[in-house]
């Protein structure tokens, strides 16, 4: 198992349309990479489990409104929710395409516009179908202070780490939206080969 250090970085004042959060930078250094990861915090997060979302970076998603996967759409409903409830996490770590970084993500679209799902195409590029590591984010609760969570997510592997991290994960709340044409088969390929707990599908 390799080296971890967890390093806070930076702490500011955060309006955004959502609400008003405070955003935190960390560095995570293990003992062949230094990884970056950014967490918005709204409210008191101590005594009951607050409401937590670990999302990935999706640049394709998240800045320019893809519609070829749901992650924009997920993270703003869980900015929505946990503005809803004025308390929660959000954990924004940068693990583009389930790890394989921004260009091979795009290498692995190209495969997928030739027929390829979304696990073949990383497959065929010498990936695993997800190469993240939720180390960080464990790590990050810790520093807050976080042993219990309600965590939004549909990845049973995220549940799994943060349980191994001795947080207890007092309910799972699902982060699914309503399948639009041009994500049906990626959201079906999350379900069946991945093992995501997605409903309709």
């Amino acid at each position: 198992m390799s080296e971890f250090r967890l390093a806070p970085v930076a702490e500011a004042k955060f309006p955004s349309r959502f609400g008003r959060f405070r955003i935190y930078g960390f560095e995570g250094h293990f003992s062949d990479r230094v990884e970056e990861s950014v967490v918005l915090k709204m409210g008191d997060i101590t005594g009951d489990a607050p409401l937590v979302r670990i999302h990935s970076q999706c640049l394709t998603g998240d800045v320019f409104h893809s519609l070829r996967c749901d992650c924009r759409m997920q993270l703003e409903l869980a900015l929505n929710l946990i503005a809803e409830e004025t308390r929660g996490l959000l954990i924004y770590e940068h693990q583009e395409g389930r790890g394989i970084g921004l260009l091979n993500k795009l290498r692995a679209y190209e495969l997928q516009d030739r027929g390829a799902d979304t696990v073949e195409a990383n497959q065929l590029l010498g990936f695993e179908a997800d190469l993240r590591s939720f180390t960080m984010p464990a790590a990050i609760l810790n520093h807050f202070g976080v042993t219990r969570v309600r965590l939004l997510s549909n990845n049973p592997e995220k549940i799994a780490a943060v349980e191994r991290a001795g947080i207890e994960v007092v309910e799972r709340v699902p982060c699914q939206v309503e399948a639009i044409p041009s994500t049906e088969n990626y959201l079906r390929t999350k379900k069946l080969k991945m093992g995501h707990l997605l409903e309709g599908f």
